[in-house]
């Protein structure tokens, strides 16, 4: 492949503006691929100044940085989708602005995409490190397809990693959905509407570097909007009444958040919903010990913390 047919990158950091040292970090790292081909770095501001200075970590024309304020709603799918209107490069990827992406990992997921001339969407692995330790996360087959994610959450597939023709974003997969509650899972979601028409090619390399912050996230105790959104998920999704596990797992965290805020009869409901479809979901026993008050809603934070899991 010759260096004129690499297609064009963008590559879109969204930023409240808090994180300065870190978000040089994420550009800097994008900057320094060993792709051949043209990438430009779209620093999306969501409600701060943006910081012009950026602009001087581009190199030339091939290696371009550019800040601009959001004009979409508040929250991290709007900002993406701010981004993505405002390049026009062949394909899109998305890194979080206290994050960074790896040596090759542009190269390696634009020659797996290239290898499926109908791919519209590339993943790879990831490497988390936290307080002096590191862990590496891999999908172990050559691509995701829909049923995968019915099935699970595929954590393998991180946010930092997709890319993704932008015909395809403004076209039949569409931009990253800004009607989520509170934009939970809206990652997920991308990767669900994404493998409905082809499935997600995986490069097998750990390509995107992911800063841990303890093993709590962003959503950790924001029960209401986690059940609203994945019922949310369940609604928008009825393929998951065709894969009972993953139909129960779902249940299960939407049992488990009512449960949590003390909602009793809707926790039950849902638990129930979980145990029919599944009866392995484990979810279904924990809410009904809650509803027993055989265990307190402290105790299973503690258990969920311990996991990293947000319900």
């Amino acid at each position: 492949m010759s260096d004129h047919n690499w297609p064009s990158v963008a590559a879109v950091i969204c930023t409240r503006g808090d994180r300065a040292a870190f978000l040089r970090e994420a550009v800097e790292s994008i900057v320094a691929q060993d792709y051949p081909g043209r990438i430009a770095v779209m620093v999306v501001f969501d409600r701060a100044e943006p910081d012009e200075s950026l602009t001087e970590l581009g190199t030339g024309p091939m290696r371009e940085v550019r800040v601009m304020l959001s004009d979409r709603r508040p929250g991290l799918p709007a900002s993406r989708n701010a981004g993505i209107l405002a390049t026009d490069s062949d394909l899109v990827g998305f890194c979080d602005d206290d994050d960074a992406w790896l040596p090759g990992k542009l190269t390696g997921q634009v020659k797996a995409l290239r290898a499926r001339p109908r791919a519209l969407f590339a993943s790879c692995g990831a490497v988390t490190t936290y307080d002096g330790w590191s862990a590496e996360c891999m999908w172990p087959k050559p691509q995701i397809a829909h049923a995968d994610l019915l099935m699970s959450r595929v954590k393998e597939a991180n946010a930092d990693s997709f890319l993704v023709y932008r015909s395809a974003l403004l076209g039949p997969i569409g931009l990253f959905s800004e009607e989520i509650p509170g934009g939970f899972a809206e990652d997920y979601e991308m990767l669900l509407r994404a493998a409905r028409h082809s499935p997600i090619v995986y490069a097998h390399q750990v390509g995107v570097r992911v800063r841990g912050h303890g093993r709590t996230s962003h959503f950790t105790g924001d029960w209401e909007t986690i059940a609203e959104a994945n019922e949310w998920l369940l609604s928008t999704y009825p393929e998951f009444r065709s894969e009972r596990r993953g139909f129960a797992r779902v249940a299960g965290q939407i049992s488990l958040s009512w449960g949590m805020l003390g909602r009793r009869g809707a926790a039950l409901r849902w638990a129930w919903r979980a145990f029919l479809a599944s009866p392995l979901e484990i979810r279904s026993y924990v809410v009904t010990a809650l509803a027993m008050r055989a265990v307190s809603r402290s105790w299973v934070q503690r258990r969920l913390n311990a996991a990293g899991a947000t319900s």
